[in-house]
């Protein structure tokens, strides 16, 4: 019972020391909070972002009775499909309808196709839904919409297939092909970029690229090929138990003797249709990555100056009985308690934005909602910020704990080793750069916390510059609508925008910590003779030096390893990438070095105008 009162005690002493601290120290633990809120978010966006964009999907194939399989056969093999119907598990089907290869001239542009005859009746698995006019008739052709997107074409246009005259009768949506610009091959087709990346690289004759969707009569698809040994078969199934689409389309084609129909179950199609958000889940998350790294070197240097301010609150809680186990819980439990609060705020924020960054395109109906959350992405996001936070705190806390009482109430920062060849060397330097250069060797830590937030930075950049170069050559070459670049681009922006804004935040509050905690060296050096404008510039070259170095290092091998660790992540073709010129790097690591030079200029010379009697008075007492 005394052991379970002390442990209690204990914990409520914590608690209060804990609480107090926060609360002298608002402005602080706001900046943690917003440091850590930026990477929770981030995180819970890309977990959850891939459940939200389903939604359109399964809305659409809710509507229009979406197939669980979609089976498709060459002429010659039109008896394999119809028993295909008789199948262990199929409890209903529509087909075989014929599919015809073509050519679609509209809106001026030349398209490859796939004509897929349908009868004007209701399907009972995979009727299209009609989003724009009206469904087949003779003479009448229904696009994809996503497709007709693409061709600007409307209902009403003139089109032509193989030379053949129709209009446009309606525009439809359906879950049992891929949005256009993806395609399921019935025919030997090539979706996405041409080899080589070339949008004029040449493909054997009978493949198409990049095939439309389009539906016609029966009897019109039949006609746009004079040979009937030219057409394919596609069928549409329906199974008692549709989560074992996959299992079913593999045995049925291991089973089979010869060659087996191609069998594409919904779970493909869902996979191909949410491509576009499976690549911005991916952005990120590394986005996510990036600035919990961020948020690592956001901690670290709020640790560190509460380290220097807070060393003579240390030695006291040892003076008055405090175990060093005791005073580092009371540091730790600070900004894990700040932690839970963002994890929560990021789980809640994450949520509910991940609609707003999923974009259904005109290929599928409805839109995305507010997805649920799970068990392990409530983990996840909470053990994240718990691990950043002690990550970025147990060190500093440790150290200051088993610090001896007496250095504690001293409270002075790390001497800079002196030898004869250093001293001779720094006594030829300008006085500011003589100056950034102690500050760096009075904290170390610090100075390579600044190296690795702007490496950090620099190397998003170099690998979003890259990206958006991608972005630009058009959906046969990236693969993507103009919907879903634009969708792309925004993900991008927004990664980029927080990512400068933390690093902005880190560099104001990396110079304001440094100044706090050279007050007593500014102000020598002020009373030996350096102006106010000269120890300004020597806290902002303290910050300036390490970014260059940063700045370096984010792009070699800082972007290029977070660029191929993408492309091996999204099996991507790292050939096809166009990485930044030489005066676009170099630009890079100038603007990098101007911006941190402006962010730091401000409390550096708050901090360099302080009287000089002031400071070391303060020191004094």
């Amino acid at each position: 019972m005394g052991h379970r009162a002390l442990l209690v005690s204990r914990m409520v002493l914590v608690a209060r020391l804990a609480a107090r601290d926060l609360r002298r120290r608002r402005g602080e633990a706001a900046l943690l909070l917003l440091a850590m809120v930026t990477a929770t978010t981030t995180l819970t966006l890309g977990l959850v972002l891939r459940d939200a964009a389903a939604d359109p999907y399964q809305s659409t194939r809710e509507a229009t009775k979406g197939p669980d399989v979609v089976a498709s056969v060459d002429a010659d093999r039109l008896t394999d499909l119809r028993r295909l119907t008789g199948a262990r598990g199929v409890i209903d089907h529509s087909g075989p309808y014929p599919v015809a290869a073509a050519k679609l001239q509209a809106s001026g542009r030349t398209s490859d196709v796939q004509a897929v005859g349908r009868d004007a009746a209701p399907a009972p698995v995979d009727q299209p839904e009609v989003v724009q006019g009206g469904w087949v008739r003779n003479g009448g052709v229904v696009l994809e919409a996503a497709f007709a997107n693409a061709l600007d074409a409307r209902v009403g246009d003139p089109v032509t297939l193989n030379g053949r005259s129709f209009k446009v009768a309606g525009l439809a949506v359906t879950a049992a092909m891929t949005p256009y610009p993806g395609a399921s091959c019935i025919f030997p087709c090539m979706s996405g970029p041409a080899p080589g990346g070339r949008a004029d690289a040449e493909l054997p004759a009978d493949v198409l690229r990049n095939p439309g969707l389009v539906w016609l009569t029966q009897a019109d698809a039949r006609s746009l090929t004079p040979d009937p040994g030219f057409l394919a078969y596609v069928m549409n199934l329906k199974l008692a138990e549709p989560w074992k689409a996959e299992a079913f389309a593999e045995a049925e084609s291991q089973g089979h003797l010869g060659i087996a129909p191609r069998l594409e179950p919904w779970e493909n199609i869902l996979r191909e249709a949410t491509e576009v958000a499976r690549d911005t889940q991916i952005l990120l998350m590394i986005g996510a990555w990036l600035l919990g790294l961020l948020a690592v070197a956001s901690v670290s240097v709020l640790v560190g100056g509460r380290m220097a301010d807070q060393t003579r609150r240390v030695g006291l809680l040892r003076a008055v009985g405090g175990t060093p186990g005791l005073i580092a819980t009371v540091l730790l439990a600070e900004y894990l308690l700040v932690a839970l609060v963002a994890a929560v705020a990021g789980l809640a924020i994450g949520s509910l934005t991940a609609p707003l960054l999923t974009e259904s395109g005109a290929g599928l109906i409805g839109s995305a909602g507010t997805p649920s959350m799970t068990w392990s992405t409530f983990g996840s996001v909470t053990a994240v910020a718990l691990m950043v936070a002690a990550i970025a705190t147990v060190v500093p806390a440790v150290r200051a704990a088993r610090s001896s009482t007496l250095n504690a109430l001293a409270g002075s920062a790390r001497p800079p080793r002196r030898t004869g060849w250093l001293i001779a060397m720094s006594a030829r330097l300008p006085v500011p750069l003589l100056l950034a250069l102690r500050i760096s060797a009075r904290r170390p830590r610090r100075a390579v916390l600044t190296v690795a937030s702007i490496a950090i930075t620099v190397s998003g950049i170099f690998v979003a510059l890259i990206l958006d170069t991608f972005l630009t050559d058009g959906p046969l070459t990236t693969g993507y609508d103009e919907t879903q670049v634009e969708l792309l681009r925004r993900v991008l922006l927004i990664v980029m925008v927080t990512l400068l804004a933390l690093t902005a935040v880190n560099a104001v509050f990396i110079t304001w910590a440094t100044v706090l905690d050279n007050r007593h060296s500014s102000a020598l050096a002020r009373a030996l003779g350096a102006t106010p404008g000269e120890v300004s510039a020597g806290l902002a070259a303290a910050q300036v030096l390490p970014a260059l170095a940063g700045a370096v290092l984010g792009i070699f091998p800082g972007g290029y390893g977070l660029f191929a660790a993408i492309m091996v992540i999204t099996d991507g073709e790292s050939d096809r990438a166009t990485f930044p010129s030489l005066w676009q790097v170099l630009t890079l690591v100038l603007a990098t070095a101007l911006v941190v030079a402006a962010l730091t200029a401000i409390p550096a010379r708050l901090g360099a105008r302080r009287p000089i009697t002031e400071t070391l008075q303060a020191e004094l007492t």
